[in-house]
Formats: C-alpha cells, sequence, structure tokens
C-alpha cells in the first residue's frame, strides 16, 4: 500500500442534479422565512386595552412561554395600565423591557406587577423581556 492510498478519504461524493440542488436550497430559504415569520413577525390584530376611570387604559398580559396577548391596542395621548402576571419560572422573562419609554419592570414568578405609560404619539412601542427573545408591542392608534 502507497502512502497516497493510505491517505484517500473512506467516501466518494456524488453529484446531484441540479434540479434537486435547486429544490433543496429553496426549500431551507422558506423555512428559515417561517422561523422568522414565526418568531419575530406580527400574529394577529392584536387585542384592544378596556378604557377605565379618567380615561385609563388597562389590559392584563399573562407572561408564560411569551405575553399573552403580545399585541395591545391602544389610543395613544392616554395614559395605559398595562398588569403583568408571570406563570412562566424562566428567568428571561422575569423583566420586561419598554426600550421607547426607557422604563423596565421586574416581574416576580406568581405574582401581579402593573407600569403606567403613555404613549403620546401613534406608533408601534415595543417591548422585550431581558434577553429580548420574548417579544410584544403596545399599538398606539
Amino acid at each position: 500500500m502507497t502512502p497516497h492510498e493510505a491517505a484517500a478519504p473512506l467516501w466518494r461524493t456524488i453529484p446531484q442534479p441540479l434540479a434537486l440542488q435547486v429544490l433543496v436550497a429553496a426549500a431551507g430559504l422558506a423555512l428559515i422565512a417561517a422561523e422568522l415569520w414565526w418568531f419575530l413577525g406580527p400574529h394577529g390584530a392584536g387585542v384592544a386595552a378596556d378604557e377605565g376611570e379618567q380615561g385609563m387604559q388597562e389590559i392584563t398580559i399573562t407572561v408564560q412561554g411569551g405575553y399573552l396577548p403580545s399585541r395591545i391596542r391602544v389610543r395613544a395621548g392616554r395614559p395605559v395600565r398595562l398588569l403583568f402576571h408571570r406563570t412562566d419560572p424562566s428567568g428571561c422573562v422575569a423583566r420586561v423591557i419598554f426600550p421607547d419609554f426607557q422604563r423596565s419592570l421586574d416581574l416576580p414568578l406568581g405574582a401581579t406587577t402593573c407600569i403606567e405609560l403613555r404613549p403620546e404619539r401613534p406608533g408601534s412601542y415595543p417591548f422585550h423581556c431581558g434577553m429580548a427573545m420574548v417579544r410584544g408591542s403596545l399599538e398606539a392608534e
């Protein structure tokens, strides 16, 4: 046995037809797009906050594997009270951050805590967990 034969790989490359290569690449891109939509895209029209005393808009958000609901519709220029009830023991969701308002809120396990905000202008105000993996948005109209 020559040294060259000993170094030869134990496998061989089998060329695939171009159509199969294109099909596999297209399927991979479609799966990546679906995953991005699932994790980052908007889902549903959102839930409108109830309007109560003195124009205060209020809604309860359950924190369990995500924010339920994750999209909240409110009226711009009016105060909003968000009540977060955390049942998820994951440390990732132990805090919620509102970057546009420069505010954050610790969410103790098994408790309901609230934060009051006032979105002055119409638009989307995102919020997320401490690691920015769990996301939601406040949609001011």
